[in-house]
């Protein structure tokens, strides 16, 4: 499921440049490591964001072959904390959230010179506020509903705020703005991120989801379309699984488990898929040697980024 952007639409109709922040409209799970499908069989682009970084796997489908395989040895130099000359599974495991983690505070940085206008670093709300929505609640030149929406957004927002800063003064520390951000990341922002959840898919205002409710958010069908086996697969888990009281209806508690599924460690299992996949000698530990001689799934190059787009374009015919 696609994490919705939250401010970006109305920024656009207002015909703003306001320095809109990269939020996010919810939470559907706990963040997963790549958009892509992880399916080998497809590609490796899901392998290369989840062991570089969304921002740096598009870096190493630029390089050559040889580029990537030099870049990716230092970079296995560098997760062999203790020098052993293996990466062991915890190292990866380390690695690959140390990498995720990059991405979010990576987001905060470039978010954050626009917000701290004062530049003290911290975010009064005030800032935020007069940064991201200006004048243009009180424009009377722009369409009423539009401006209503606005006012709306302006209210989820400071209450997402006031909920991230921790101490009530009204001012965000950097950990406190990126709790605004990425409120998934935290755990006293869950209950937030189920309440916003619910509040964008219950559109009858009963503060629970339903079923038409929970498909209409992930599928809307042009007229005459057939419904996809995926449409009949997700009301069979609804049925199913996410509806655990069998009431017909998602409440708070069934969101939560639904979007927040804790036990889900995904730098765990990549760190595990990436070394049965490449621990040639099956001593589970992976060696510079055999990690190079499996190099593409690690990072892209040029070459697989070519072969990835032939496959596309064979798929295509």
């Amino acid at each position: 499921m696609q994490l919705l952007p939250l401010l970006g639409t109305f920024a656009l109709f207002l015909g703003v440049t306001v320095a809109v922040p990269a939020q996010e409209k919810r939470v559907h799970h706990q963040p997963d490591l790549s958009d892509h499908v992880h399916d080998d069989a497809q590609g490796y682009q899901y392998d290369h964001e989840a062991f570089l970084g969304k921002e740096e796997a598009k870096t190493f489908d630029q390089l050559t072959p040889e580029e990537s395989k030099e870049r990716l040895a230092k970079i296995v130099d560098r997760i062999d904390t203790d020098k052993d000359g293996y990466v062991s599974h915890a190292e990866l495991r380390h690695w690959i959230k140390h990498r995720q983690r990059k991405y979010i505070e990576e987001n905060v940085d470039k978010h954050w010179k626009d917000y701290d206008q004062n530049k003290d670093g911290k975010i009064a709300w005030a800032e935020y506020k007069n940064t991201t929505y200006g004048s243009h609640l009180d424009d009377e030149s722009s369409d009423l509903e539009d401006r209503e929406t606005y006012k709306a957004m302006l209210r989820r927002d400071e209450r997402r705020f006031k909920v991230a800063d921790r101490d009530g003064d009204g001012i965000a520390t950097r950990d406190e703005f990126t709790a605004f951000l990425h409120p998934e990341e935290y755990d006293y922002m869950k209950d937030l991120v189920v309440q916003e959840t619910i509040e964008d898919i219950d559109k009858n205002d009963d503060g629970k989801i339903n079923l038409e409710e929970y498909i209409g958010d992930m599928f809307s069908p042009e007229e005459g379309e057939h419904e996809p086996d995926w449409v009949k697969t997700e009301k069979k888990h609804f049925t199913e699984f996410r509806d655990v009281n069998k009431d017909g209806f998602l409440d708070a508690s069934e969101v939560a488990q639904w979007i927040l599924p804790g036990e889900v460690d995904h730098a765990d299992n990549e760190a595990k898929h990436l070394i049965h996949e490449t621990d040639t000698d099956r001593d589970e530990k992976i060696t510079k040697k055999e990690i190079l001689a499996n190099w593409n799934m690690f990072v892209g190059s040029q070459a697989t980024n070519y072969g990835e787009d032939l496959t596309r374009k064979h798929d295509e015919l």
